[in-house]
């Protein structure tokens, strides 16, 4: 081979590693189309156009299976007592601590059991972890 024929040779495979190494993004499906800044413009979802009264009935997105529906908002009564007390503040274990174990109530002094013994757990894991 020649001088000119071997530097051929070296940009082809210098080119051909380049093709190998080099990443491509996907094109975009609609060419030439730019929406606004920041978002694919054209395929953002529409308002919504459900009636006020359907909204005020119906729970929407809380169906999970296949080829049931949405339910359907119930009254007050209908649902359980203990629903409505979920979201209450419970003591914290300080303030269990300050109170009479004798005068708590039941699920009170179970929580306070279950939280003291964490407590003791953590606190005898750290003296542990120093030594």
């Amino acid at each position: 081979m020649n001088s000119t024929g071997i530097l051929k040779h070296k940009s082809l495979i210098k080119e051909a590693a380049w093709l190998v190494g080099r990443r491509e993004f996907a094109v975009a499906s609609g060419k030439g189309k730019k929406g606004p800044k920041g978002g694919a413009g054209g395929d953002a979802p529409k308002a919504s156009i459900l009636d006020k009264e359907l909204k005020s009935t119906t729970v929407f997105g809380a169906n999970i299976l296949k080829d049931g529906a949405d339910p359907k908002i119930l009254q007050d009564s209908d649902y359980p007592d203990w629903l409505w007390h979920l979201l209450d503040k419970r003591l914290p274990l300080s303030e269990l601590r300050r109170k009479e174990t004798e005068s708590l109530p039941f699920d009170d002094l179970k929580r306070f059991v279950k939280l003291d013994n964490r407590a003791r757990i953590k606190e005898n894991n750290a003296v542990r972890a120093k030594n």
